[in-house]
């Protein structure tokens, strides 16, 4: 095995990923002095020969859009959660091949534990059917929530959640952006996460800060009308970021992630602009 150890983020775009920022700290504290971490520019046609072509000093790899599903169909073996949720964001070299895992799961929980004060509940609301939706639904099973409602534009574009809401053992029940009461929505949920852009959500923003729990998946420009509305702990896309990427570098590594360096170079890198709580 190579004492030289290699890691990178693959995706299109790629050149905003604050991935680095967090694994070369995590391995630098760590004392991993012979590892590097890069960002790739890559799509997800090409992300299976590229992974391919790696050599064994290639330790993991972090994958963000486009290229998720495309890591799962890749993968050799999958964990039961990047199955459930129908999409992978790391690749672990394994002596087999390449392990599949999705701690974007980690990281939508992580945050509603850690920044959001999510304590519990039964019912989940969701603004948006994307890829961070099938994600959220999976965490949501993982915290317990047995029920999700998803507020979409176009209830058809919902199936890929709704099926990955189905493969981890909760109910989804479909609402139509247009038709949808807001603010009895909020009231009844125990959590609400918003994975649309801020302008989507501005109109409704004071009837959703009834929800007891809010995590925006927003983190740029801060704060958002949703956060802004919203009472109490408020968890974002950079309490997400960070994570999710505890899990991948245990996997990457082998050791525990070194949470408050990774936490405090975030920090830094985002100039301060939010606190990250870990507990």
């Amino acid at each position: 095995m190579p004492t030289e150890r290699r890691a990178a983020v693959l995706g299109k775009p790629v050149a905003h990923s604050l991935s680095p920022v967090l694994h070369q700290a995590a391995y630098a504290a760590l004392g991993l002095h012979g590892w590097t971490y890069d960002r790739v520019e890559m799509d997800a046609e090409g992300l299976p020969g590229f992974v391919r072509g790696l050599g064994p000093e290639w330790a993991g790899l972090s994958v963000t859009m486009p290229g998720k599903r495309a890591a799962l169909d890749f993968a050799s073996e999958a964990t039961p959660r990047a199955v459930a949720a129908g999409a992978a964001n790391t690749l672990v070299r394994t002596a087999g091949g390449w392990l599949a895992d999705c701690t974007d799961v980690d990281g939508v929980a992580g945050a509603l534990r850690c920044a959001g004060g999510f304590t519990g509940g039964d019912t989940g609301l969701v603004l948006g059917a994307g890829g961070t939706a099938a994600a959220t639904v999976v965490a949501f099973a993982a915290l317990g929530v047995r029920r999700a409602v998803l507020v979409v534009r176009d209830p058809a574009r919902a199936r890929e959640t709704v099926e990955a809401a189905g493969r981890a053992g909760i109910e989804a029940d479909v609402r139509g952006w247009a038709s949808a009461d807001f603010g009895k929505l909020a009231a009844d949920c125990a959590v609400l996460v918003s994975t649309v852009p801020p302008a989507a959500v501005a109109e409704h923003a004071a009837e959703l800060a009834a929800a007891p729990c809010v995590l925006d998946v927003i983190y740029h420009p801060w704060p958002t009308p949703l956060a802004e509305a919203a009472a109490g702990r408020v968890a974002t896309g950079l309490d997400m970021l960070l994570h999710q990427a505890f899990g991948q570098v245990e996997h990457f590594t082998g050791r525990p992630a070194p949470r408050e360096a990774m936490r405090d170079a975030l920090r830094a890198a985002t100039g301060g602009i939010l606190p990250l709580p870990l507990d």
